[in-house]
C-alpha cells in the first residue's frame, strides 16, 4: 500500500457536510418517535389490562385517602393492623352505602311528584310547539313519535346487542370493584412491605432515587385526593342547596350526584349541574330553570376562579389549563375512567419528573410521610447518639423500612 498523499482517503466524513441543525433535528426526531411509540405501546397494554389496571389505580387512591383513618385506629384506638385496615375500609363502604340509601329513598319519594310535573311540563311544551313560532300540530307530533317507534322496532337487534354489551360491562365493573376492595385492604395492611418488594426488583443504584421519587408522588396524590373531596363538597352543597331553596324535586339526590360527578375535574360538575337545570325545567318551568342555571354558573365560577387555581393548583402544582387538557385527553383515551384518573396521574408524573431533574418541592419530607400521605414538615431534632450512615443503595435502608 502506498503512503503517498494521493492514496490517502478524504479525512472529512460525509456527515460533516450536513448542517448541524439538520443533524440535531434528526437526532431529536427519532428519539421523540421512539418515546411516542413506547407510550403508545404502554397505553395499549393498559387498555388491554384495564380491568386490572384501573381497579389497582383506584385502590391506590382509596388507600391514600384511608391511610390516616387506619393509622388513627392503629395508633390511637390500639387496633391490630388487620382490624384497623378492615375498619377503615368498612367505614368507607358504610359511608358510600348510606349516601346511596338516602339518595334512593329521596328518589323513590320524589319520583311520583316529578313524574306528574314532567307530564304537565310535556303538555306545556306540546302546546307551545303547536301555538308558538314552530306551528307543529299534534298530528305531526304523533307522526314523529310513530316514526321513532318504528325505528326502534327495526333496530331491535342492535338494541339487544347493546344490552348484552352493557351486561358484560357490568360484569367487568363488578370484578373491578372486588379487585379494588381487595387491593385497598392489603395496601392499608402491608403497603410498605409491598412497595419495598417492588423497589427490590430494581437495580441497586436505582432503588434510592426511585423510592424518593415515588414517595413524593404519593404525597402529591394524597393532597389531590383531599383537595378534590373539598371541591366536590363545595359544588354539591352549592347546587344542592340552590335546588332545595327553589323547591326543585330530588334536591338531595342531585347534590349527591354533583358530589360524585365533581371528582372528574371541571367537566363533571358542569354535566351534573346541567342535569339539575333540566330537572328544574321539567318540574317548575323556564323561570326556575334560569335561576338554577345562574346558581350552577355561580358555583362553577367559585370552583374555576378560587378552588381550582388556588387550592387544587397549590396541591398538585398544575395550571388549570393543564388540568383541562389532562381531563380531555383522559376522556378521549379511556372515557369516564380516563377523565377520573387523568389529573392524579399527571400530577404524580409532574412531581416525579421535577424530583428526578433536581426541582424537589418536598425537601423536608420525613420517612414516615411517604406511605401515609401526610404533608411535609420540618424535621424535629432528637437528642440521640449519632447512628452510622446507612447505605442509600441498600434495600433494607430505613428509607424503605416499615416504621408505622
Amino acid at each position: 500500500m502506498s503512503d503517498s498523499p494521493d492514496a490517502t482517503p478524504d479525512a472529512t466524513p460525509v456527515v460533516a457536510s450536513i448542517p448541524r441543525s439538520v443533524r440535531l433535528s434528526a437526532a431529536w426526531s427519532w428519539r421523540v418517535l421512539l418515546i411516542m411509540a413506547a407510550t403508545a405501546v404502554g397505553v395499549w397494554v393498559v387498555s388491554v389490562l384495564k380491568t386490572i389496571v384501573v381497579p389497582i389505580a383506584i385502590a391506590i387512591l382509596l388507600a391514600v385517602l384511608l391511610a390516616p383513618v387506619a393509622r388513627f385506629l392503629r395508633e390511637r384506638a390500639r387496633f391490630p393492623r388487620g382490624l384497623a385496615a378492615g375498619g377503615a375500609l368498612i367505614g368507607l363502604l358504610g359511608l358510600v352505602g348510606g349516601l346511596l340509601t338516602v339518595a334512593g329513598n329521596s328518589v323513590v319519594k320524589g319520583f311520583g311528584e316529578l313524574g306528574d310535573q314532567a307530564a304537565q311540563g310535556i303538555d306545556e311544551i306540546t302546546q307551545w310547539l303547536a301555538e308558538g313560532p314552530l306551528q307543529i300540530s299534534a298530528d305531526q307530533l304523533d307522526q314523529y313519535f310513530s316514526q321513532l317507534g318504528t325505528s326502534i322496532t327495526e333496530n331491535s337487534d342492535g338494541l339487544v346487542s347493546g344490552a348484552l354489551s352493557v351486561t358484560t360491562t357490568l360484569g367487568h365493573v363488578a370484578a373491578g370493584a372486588l379487585i379494588a376492595l381487595f387491593c385497598t385492604f392489603f395496601f392499608l395492611l402491608d403497603g410498605t412491605a409491598i412497595w419495598r418488594w417492588c423497589v427490590g426488583l430494581l437495580p441497586v443504584r436505582a432503588r434510592a432515587r426511585t423510592h424518593q421519587a415515588a414517595r413524593r408522588g404519593l404525597v402529591t396524590l394524597g393532597a389531590y385526593t383531599r383537595t378534590q373531596i373539598l371541591v366536590a363538597f363545595v359544588d354539591a352543597v352549592g347546587i344542592g342547596a340552590g335546588a332545595a331553596i327553589l323547591g326543585v324535586p330530588l334536591a338531595l339526590p342531585l347534590g349527591i350526584l354533583v358530589f360524585i360527578g365533581s371528582f372528574v375535574p371541571i367537566v363533571g360538575a358542569v354535566l351534573t349541574g346541567a342535569i339539575a337545570v333540566l330537572v328544574a325545567l321539567v318540574a317548575q318551568g323556564p323561570g326556575a330553570a334560569i335561576i338554577m342555571l345562574v346558581i350552577v354558573l355561580a358555583v362553577q365560577q367559585i370552583e374555576g376562579h378560587v378552588l381550582q387555581p388556588f387550592i387544587m393548583g397549590h396541591a398538585v402544582s398544575l395550571h388549570p389549563v393543564a388540568v383541562l387538557l389532562a381531563v380531555a385527553t383522559g376522556s378521549l383515551l379511556a372515557g369516564i375512567v380516563g377523565a377520573l384518573l387523568a389529573v392524579p396521574v399527571v400530577a404524580v408524573i409532574n412531581t416525579v419528573v421535577l424530583y428526578l431533574h433536581g426541582h424537589d418541592k418536598f425537601l423536608d419530607l420525613g420517612d414516615d410521610d411517604a406511605f401515609h400521605g401526610r404533608p411535609p414538615h420540618p424535621p424535629t431534632p432528637v437528642a440521640t447518639a449519632p447512628a452510622a450512615p446507612a447505605d442509600p443503595a441498600d434495600p433494607a435502608d430505613p428509607a424503605v423500612e416499615d416504621r408505622s
